[in-house]
Order: structure tokens, then C-alpha cells, then sequence
């Protein structure tokens, strides 16, 4: 079951967010135009999804994903760092490609 069969909103984010799985993200990132996830792809994904799943369905905005990324790559992050990996708003694309419900705050502070 590709990305094209599971139930979406009308923005594309995943109705259900057991149907996530790695191939899917990659597909939902390839429709979103991102045609290779790298290992800095992933690990904000993966926050994404840990940050939800963990923590009562918490979605971090930005500053605190260039906090988290800061600390997982052991180098200084910002926001533009962010925006080279997802250029359509890392809140959101990102979230999109993780398979989570479209965060409903706009911006990234």
C-alpha cells in the first residue's frame, strides 16, 4: 500500500497516523519535491515523531526543532539550516513527511 491509497486530508497530511511508514514518508517527500532523504532528513523526522508519539501529541515548533537538531548534530543550527532540508516550512512539510495531523500554529516562534 503506497501513499497514493491511504486516506489523506485535503493538504495531504495522513488521515491516520498508523499508516506511516518509512516508504511512505519517502513518497509524501518526493510529492512535496524532495527527492532524497538524508540522514539530517530523518533525524528531524524522527524527533517529529518521537515528540508526538511520547509526549501527549506535542508538536514542536521550530525553535525548539533547531534546539533539538543543535543537540543531536552537535553543531550550531538555525533556522535557515531548517529551510535547506525543508523549504516549504520545516513545521510543516516536515511534519507532513512524518506522517503526522497538520499542526494548526502559524510560524515558527
Amino acid at each position: 500500500m503506497g501513499y497514493a491509497d491511504i486516506e489523506k486530508t485535503e493538504k495531504g497530511y495522513l488521515v491516520n497516523t498508523a499508516d506511516w511508514t518509512e516508504e511512505i514518508g519517502k513518497e509524501i517527500a518526493k510529492a512535496e519535491g524532495i527527492s532524497e532523504l538524508t540522514q539530517r532528513h530523518w533525524d528531524l523526522i524522527n524527533y517529529l515523531r518521537e515528540e508526538f508519539f511520547e509526549n501527549n501529541g506535542t508538536q514542536p515548533n521550530e525553535r525548539h526543532m533547531v534546539k533539538a537538531m543543535t543537540e543531536k548534530w552537535g553543531t550550531s543550527v538555525a533556522t535557515k539550516d531548517l529551510y535547506d532540508l525543508f523549504p516549504m516550512q520545516p513545521s510543516k512539510q516536515a511534519t507532513k513527511i512524518a506522517g503526522l495531523p497538520e499542526t494548526k500554529r502559524k510560524g515558527g516562534y
